[in-house]
């Protein structure tokens, strides 16, 4: 059974897309897919419970889709073009539907465990990818082999240990790190378990107050980071940056962070 936040959550992405649009269509059996809900449920319960990590589960992975969303609808709004666009193999419905593909399974990979769950992530999710294309764009070989083979960069890079090349991967790296406000961490916060490797994961980001995703005024994209306490600067430095670093989109993404009451920290 769904919980009230992803139920809002998809709510939410919905309301970013265009209804009767491929990308509303894909969404649509994204969230209502048994498949991908239970194994985000089951990758969720291995990062919390056995590896004492934060959410990398069925939250988690709605809200990066809805982040990634909104920062390709940005980039949009700035004349700026997606790498299927650019190189003329898709439109930017295709590349709103990769990027939805791979926000909805990066982190499946995490229902094994978090050592290269990048790449055993793929393994589990090319069949699930393939499977909903068919069913989406059945007559459209083209599309789906384009979609598919984005999502599967987005999938394969979201670590930021791997060069991705396409604006619509870059842009998922951006949108996973931006998932940190402290409801990411409230579930193993409250299982007070003994300390373990891994912890500053979640007191890191049970100090984020709130991430704002809005429009530029230098550029397209400005990320907004409050912060009740310093130790939330871990998630910016050490999860953020490096994904920014790596990203194609790096160039139209500013950040900006602080402790509540403080002057804020313009990284980029």
């Amino acid at each position: 059974m769904k919980s009230p936040k992803e139920s809002h959550l998809e709510h939410q992405l919905l309301s970013l897309l265009k209804e009767g649009s491929d990308s509303f269509r894909l969404a649509t059996m994204l969230v209502n897919d048994p498949e991908i809900e239970a194994l985000q449920e089951y990758a969720n319960s291995v990062s919390i419970k056995r590896l004492n990590y934060n959410d990398h589960g069925p939250v988690h992975m709605r809200q990066v889709a809805i982040n990634a969303v909104k920062m390709l609808s940005l980039l949009q709004k700035s004349g700026l073009k997606t790498s299927l666009e650019t190189e003329e193999s898709g439109t930017h419905e295709d590349s709103l539907c990769a990027i939805l593909l791979a926000s909805f399974v990066h982190d499946l990979g995490m229902s094994v465990g978090r050592t290269d769950h990048e790449l055993t992530g793929l393994i589990i999710a090319r069949p699930i990818i393939d499977r909903l294309l068919t069913s989406l764009l059945s007559d459209q070989l083209s599309r789906r082999v384009a979609i598919a083979s984005v999502a599967s960069e987005g999938v394969l890079g979201h670590m930021a240990n791997r060069k991705v090349h396409s604006l619509e991967a870059g842009l998922l790296l951006v949108a996973d790190g931006c998932d940190m406000e402290k409801g990411r961490a409230r579930i193993p916060m409250s299982l007070g378990t003994a300390p373990k490797t891994g912890d500053i994961h979640k007191y890191s980001a049970n100090s984020i107050e709130k991430v704002t995703i809005t429009q530029g005024e230098e550029l397209p994209i400005r990320i907004d980071v409050q912060m009740s306490s310093d130790v939330g600067f871990f998630q910016i430095e050490e999860v953020l940056l490096p994904k920014l670093a790596m990203s194609p989109a790096k160039a139209y993404v500013q950040v900006m962070a602080g402790v509540i009451g403080q002057e804020k920290k313009r990284y980029l």
